[in-house]
């Protein structure tokens, strides 16, 4: 999952708003779809909204950790359907960058935003291909590049798949509420191996970790009644991995939830509402804008003697993004520890959304 909302503000940022198309100019999400590699690797311009979504932990030569993200949303506005001029405003293309650093204590971020033109800015159908001028994720499934350039921080990255992709929900199809109709066609790619190049400031250095990519697209994906979501992606350190998300209203009540959890071996769970738990601990304040965020959590999936209960710890509590000029939305996007019984099994990112205002998606 990634963040996506206020899409009506990114459009109003190229004057659309007015002529904005509603879900039906959109394909619908259905169980019966399965999910096709290597196509499904690419964009899927029929549906309304679509992320590919990176997120990590990388350490530099004297062991110093930090936190890094590069996502890429693809909108569709559904304008200009039958105009094939490349400046038609058909989709829109917008991403973040951000670098976690606990030395500075606050989140570095950059981002950006354009109409897909195949030229300055775009997202191709059959293979892992967005870009916005210098920025861009690529792959083929396989193999990725990252490259995120700003004036503070730039990423230069590569990633090497470890292990087949993980269908989330029921082969990919991903419920987000109690109407089948909301929801997505969602999978991960966890245990990434990641090297290359960081700059910050005019200092670079090399780095090498683990990440973790999501790529999710839907037409109807916030259920009535919830304000956002909490999602974490977890990196275990024997190999497997956790998804686990909650869809929240507003007085901070599941209105849906759901997880995978895939062990070392490849074994894989699907967990539904009634056997996952959000527990918010420790509330953190941005100075910034104001808003209030849960930083640590307690996670429980399963029930009985298959509980499985873990405790997630940021790496530092400042990591919130303001993408008020491109998605139209602030959010805590972090990197965060993972223990269970007291030991750490792993690392990854925590998203909490909907906390400063209710997302409009």
């Amino acid at each position: 999952m990634a963040v996506a909302r206020g899409w009506l503000t990114c459009l109003a940022l190229f004057g659309l708003v007015s002529a904005f198309a509603g879900d039906e100019e959109f394909a619908a999400v259905v169980p019966s779809r399965p999910i096709n590699f290597p196509q499904d690797f690419g964009a899927h311009p029929e549906f309304r909204t679509e992320w590919w979504y990176v997120t990590g932990w990388i350490t530099d030569p004297a062991g110093t950790e930090r936190g890094f993200q590069v996502t890429f949303f693809r909108v569709g506005t559904g304008l200009a359907g039958d105009n094939p001029s490349r400046f038609a405003p058909q989709q829109l293309v917008l991403a973040h960058g951000a670098i976690a650093d606990p030395a500075r204590g606050r989140l570095l971020h950059a981002e950006r935003s354009a109409r897909a033109d195949g030229r300055l800015a775009g997202a191709d159908s059959g293979a892992t291909r967005a870009w916005i001028r210098e920025w861009r994720l690529a792959g083929d499934g396989s193999h990725y590049v990252a490259h995120v350039e700003d004036d503070e921080f730039s990423l230069d990255l590569t990633l090497e798949a470890t292990q087949p992709p993980m269908l989330n929900g029921f082969g990919g199809y991903s419920r987000k509420g109690p109407d089948p109709a909301g929801a997505s066609y969602y999978y991960s790619q966890p245990q990434l191996t990641v090297a290359g190049q960081v700059r910050l400031g005019d200092r670079k250095f090399p780095v090498r970790g683990r990440a973790w990519l999501d790529h999710e697209w839907s037409s109807a994906y916030l259920p009535p009644g919830a304000r956002g979501w909490d999602w974490i992606g977890i990196n275990f350190d024997g190999g497997g991995a956790l998804m686990a998300f909650r869809m929240r209203d507003s007085a901070g009540r599941a209105v849906w939830a759901g997880a995978t959890l895939r062990e070392a071996d490849g074994r894989q769970r699907i967990f539904g509402p009634a056997e996952i738990r959000f527990r918010p601990g420790r509330p953190w304040t941005s100075p910034r804008t104001g808003s209030t965020y849960p930083v640590t959590w307690t996670v429980e999936v399963g029930h009985g003697p298959d509980l499985r209960r873990f405790d997630l710890q940021p790496m530092m509590d400042d990591q919130e993004l303001d993408s008020r000029t491109s998605t139209g939305t602030i959010y805590w996007e972090g990197a965060v520890r993972c223990l269970e019984q007291g030991s750490e099994r792993g690392k990854g990112y925590l998203e909490l959304t909907g906390y400063d205002s209710d997302l409009a998606l």
